[in-house]
């Protein structure tokens, strides 16, 4: 059974639409979310999450719907956006006290665990952290339940190659143990190294969801790196729609 289900997502703004995206999210994946600044990529995250409300459409997780479940669905999943910008007066060992009292799951020893992988120190407020480490509290807090599915809106963003390769294999690791992950990115060098399956978004619409095999053997050229397809795909929607 998908982890989650997203069917025929509509959300409808003054200037922007998302338009009838459908994908879905297998146990122990990692999927990367791609597309240019504008495309949707938040949008879409944020109404799998119902922080924003779609137009329409469905989003069901382990098989329930999440309206009507939320509270539940979400003691399943965690959730992070870049780096933590709440509460910067407040050390990281409070935000994580008030944190562990929202989740039945909460895990104290892999609280721990993590603190020690990041190298963080709980004794600091977040306004003394740097923004990489900053994004680190946040996977933090997302890790610390047990979540069986990550939705992560540009994780890496921030930290630096040796901080982002230690978190490309602790998706691996998470991987191992069943979690799906679903994270959007503007780093494809990340995606080359774990991602399992590209989803990826332009103008709203998805176009193109697959294995990233199939992705590079549909959409990419012989020798092309994902960026390079990337890059040429971006321009060459560009050029068509300058034609228009």
């Amino acid at each position: 059974m998908s982890v989650c289900e997203v069917r025929h997502l509509y959300k409808e703004y003054p200037s922007f639409l998302l338009r009838d995206l459908s994908f879905s999210l297998e146990p122990g994946t990692i999927t990367g979310f791609i597309g240019r600044n504008g495309a949707g990529k938040t949008t879409t995250i944020k109404s799998m999450l119902n922080i924003v409300h779609p137009s329409k459409g469905e989003i069901f997780y382990f098989g329930m719907p999440l309206i009507g479940n939320e509270c539940l669905i979400k003691q399943r999943i965690g959730f992070s956006a870049g780096a933590v910008n709440y509460y910067q007066k407040k050390k990281l060992r409070d935000i994580a006290a008030v944190t562990k009292s929202f989740y039945q799951n909460w895990d104290d020893a892999a609280y721990k665990k993590y603190v020690r992988l990041f190298s963080l120190d709980e004794n600091k407020a977040l306004c003394e952290l740097s923004e990489g480490m900053k994004v680190k509290c946040n996977l933090l807090l997302a890790l610390s339940h047990h979540a069986e599915i990550l939705i992560l809106d540009e994780p890496t963003s921030g930290l630096d190659p040796f901080s982002r390769d230690e978190l490309t294999d602790l998706f691996g690791m998470l991987k191992e143990h069943g979690v799906a992950i679903f994270f959007s990115t503007h780093i494809t060098s990340d995606l080359e190294k774990c991602a399992d399956h590209i989803v990826y978004i332009r103008n709203g619409q998805i176009v193109l969801s697959d294995t990233k095999q199939n992705f590079c053997d549909r959409l990419g050229k012989s020798g092309e790196t994902l960026e390079q397809t990337m890059l040429r795909l971006e321009k060459e929607a560009r050029d068509d729609e300058a034609d228009l």
